[in-house]
């Protein structure tokens, strides 16, 4: 038998046997070294966040109640001018009235018969009957705008108090944003850095306990032999569990990743 078809089987089973070399696996403790960092960063954020308070929801209020008055002055104000274009328009009826009732009268002194006279007289009832009708309308519209203009200024009053509160909670939000602007950025950035270096599973399950607790907190450390985010007491071999990062635990009570000591050092040594 030849020397190549011996060595053959021998060298496939080393082929075999040969590491598949690339990145190494991340262990457990540095997934939760990075999900604590990313934690640490966008608690500061929370923290800004808190600072500016509920003016940012005064601010949007403010702005919508301000629009909606700027819509209904803007209606009352074309309201009142169609209401004025009426009252003038009767007060040019009036005058073309009068015109034709000058015109009539002139009429009557040239009249060759009763019955022409009778007729223009009849045209003179008329028109003193149509300025009578524009008067009382003009009259009506009057008061309309009387009782618009008293809501026009209701409302402007309104939207000019409603203005100035916006004013000042614009600038005191203005303020608070100025002092922590750059921070914020800078955090901002961090977190988007530290997420890119958990796995898109661990990620959502972070952002998803994340937004179901009120102080933001999805990974704590366990504090006293107790969780550091609903407080209650974790038992001893949980407690080994923890500290052996063979495998990520989360509260039993309130569902938060729990870190120990040796993951909160890495990431509070290297801040």
């Amino acid at each position: 038998m030849a020397k190549s078809d011996v060595k053959a089987p021998a060298k496939e089973k080393e082929a075999k046997k040969a590491p598949v070399l690339g990145k190494a696996e991340i262990t457990i403790a540095e997934k939760l070294v990075e999900l604590f960092r990313l934690q640490t960063i966008d608690s500061e954020l929370d923290r800004i966040k808190v600072q500016r308070g509920e003016l940012p929801l005064e601010v949007q209020d403010l702005e919508d109640e301000v629009a909606g008055l700027e819509t209904r002055l803007k209606k009352l104000q074309d309201e009142l001018a169609e209401i004025e274009g009426q009252v003038t328009d009767r007060q040019n009826q009036i005058k073309e009235a009068k015109a034709r009732i000058k015109k009539y009268e002139g009429q009557q002194a040239k009249v060759r018969n009763n019955r022409e006279y009778d007729s223009l007289t009849k045209e003179i009832e008329f028109q003193n009957l149509e300025i009578q009708l524009a008067e009382k309308r003009i009259k009506e519209f009057k008061a309309q705008i009387d009782a618009k203009k008293g809501v026009v200024d209701e409302s402007k009053a309104k939207h000019d108090e409603r203005r100035k509160d916006l004013d000042v909670k614009k600038k005191e939000l203005d303020e608070i944003i100025a002092e922590t602007e750059k921070e914020e950025k800078e955090l901002s950035k961090r977190s988007a850095a530290a997420s890119k270096s958990i796995e898109e599973r661990l990620l959502s399950a972070y952002h998803r306990v994340r937004s179901n607790t009120r102080n933001g907190l999805a990974v704590v450390p366990v504090e006293r032999g107790s969780c550091g985010g609903c407080y209650n007491s974790i038992p001893p071999q949980r407690q080994l569990d923890i500290g052996s990062h063979k495998k990520i635990i989360v509260c039993e009570h309130c569902g938060r990743i729990l870190v120990d000591e040796y993951v909160v050092g890495r990431v509070n040594g290297a801040e």
